[in-house]
């Protein structure tokens, strides 16, 4: 809200997530939307446009008379069908237990699948990692039914986190749920292979749902040679129906069309009942036209055509982006495994720049946008009152294109320079 603005009696301050504040306060300084002077770091989106050898983007959609209709809460049959069976074809073949439509609901975006989640939630213990996804504090404040508790990933460590470990906060903390992207965002830091498969293991001993949200499943970096660099809990349910597995993705992210806001929910029958009737009550279902257009998307070679072009075409600009960045005195404490995220650690820049604010607002004034690391912090309620741990770092997205980050590291390395001379 703008200070300039009265509040009324009746509402109170909402909080912007990070990106929507940093790209706020690039609007006040002229940024708009596809300005070719700006670079922006901050944004949450992959490039949506052509890339080599990947499939031909949509550039229009039909409209059905039947699509003038209200869609169903829980999201078209058939679309709902596609999506179990591109699960059931990337990560269950030859298992018994395999997804249908009832193990899917879609909804209009990420943050409406995460918060129709949060709403069926019971009074229970909900762990979430620091840090993390910045929407997920609002979410973690807004509903009261459960108590959300915070677990605390070191740097130092690489942001390590074992199945030994998740045990231990489970059984010690009491938790029945525990929040958390696979991909992190923002470390990058991927929980994969047999270490995921001993994760839901855990999950399923102890009746702790994991919540995963997937959204980067498609960025992964670590992948071994012919195989799809592809990653999900799906692939170690045991029984769709029993295992407290709950995971979100969408076509944000993985299939580069984040306009579309099409995103699902993917899980137990009984979880998939709970968040439509949440979703009845708090947006009432998505978009039936572009249900209907998504399905040719969900054709398993299409996606397989789709990840390889990505991973291509994007673990070149991580590479080149993390190089750079490191010879300009911005370190991680770990490559990313995934997501087109660097978490960068700016402690070792001259003043102002060793602070993630502090770097924020220099890097606004040479027209670049990047994200202050005090926003993936999660911290519901602001119930921790001191500075936060992560102060000192910034989130910088290589999802713009190689000539933005080209640009951008060039105005970032004169920015350095000049406050290295003064």
């Amino acid at each position: 809200m703008s200070d300039d603005i009265p509040s009324l009696p009746a509402f109170r301050t909402v909080p912007r997530t990070g990106v929507i504040y940093v790209t706020a306060e690039a609007m006040r300084r002229g940024y708009r939307g596809g300005d070719p002077e700006w670079c922006n770091l901050g944004q949450g989106q992959p490039e949506t446009g052509d890339l080599p050898n990947a499939p031909p983007r949509i550039g229009s959609v039909s409209i059905d008379v039947n699509d003038l209709e209200y869609a169903p809460v829980a999201g078209l049959w058939e679309v709902r069908e596609a999506i179990a069976s591109l699960y059931n074809r990337l990560y269950r073949r030859g298992l018994p237990s395999q997804y249908s439509a009832e193990n899917v609901c879609l909804s209009g975006g990420g943050r409406a699948a995460l918060t129709r989640a949060a709403a069926s939630l019971g009074s229970v213990n909900l762990g979430h990692f620091l840090p993390d996804y910045t929407a997920y504090e609002e979410l973690l404040d807004v509903f009261k039914a459960f108590t959300a508790i915070p677990i605390l990933l070191e740097g130092e460590r690489g942001y390590a986190f074992t199945h030994e470990d998740l045990r231990r906060e489970v059984q010690g903390r009491g938790l029945s749920a525990l929040l958390f992207s696979n991909p992190c965002n923002p470390t990058g830091k991927l929980v994969q292979g047999e270490e995921l498969a001993r994760w839901v293991s855990v999950a399923r001993e102890l009746e702790c749902t994991l919540l995963i949200d997937e959204f980067y499943s498609h960025y992964v970096w670590t992948g071994r040679p012919g195989q799809l660099p592809v990653e999900s809990a799906a692939r170690y349910v045991e029984d769709v129906n029993k295992d407290p597995i709950v995971l979100f993705d969408g076509f944000t992210k993985n299939w580069r069309y984040p306009g579309w806001r099409m995103t699902w929910t993917l899980g137990p029958r009984q979880v998939i009942e709970a968040v439509s009737s949440a979703g009845s009550f708090l947006d009432g279902g998505g978009s039936r036209p572009l249900q209907r257009a998504a399905i040719p998307l969900l054709d398993e070679q299409n996606v397989v055509k789709e990840t390889l072009a990505i991973n291509h075409h994007f673990r070149e600009k991580r590479d080149r982006f993390h190089s750079r960045l490191e010879r300009l005195g911005i370190r991680t404490d770990r490559p990313p495994d995934g997501t087109f995220y660097i978490w960068g650690n700016v402690s070792g820049l001259p003043a102002p720049l060793n602070d993630g604010m502090g770097f924020f607002r220099a890097a606004l004034e040479q027209k670049i946008i990047t994200v202050p690391g005090e926003f993936f912090d999660v911290n519901p309620g602001k119930r921790r009152a001191r500075p936060s741990r992560f102060r000192n770092y910034v989130r910088l997205s290589f999802g713009p294109s190689l000539e933005v980050l080209d640009k951008a590291l060039s105005r970032l390395e004169s920015l350095v320079l000049r406050h290295t001379a003064g």
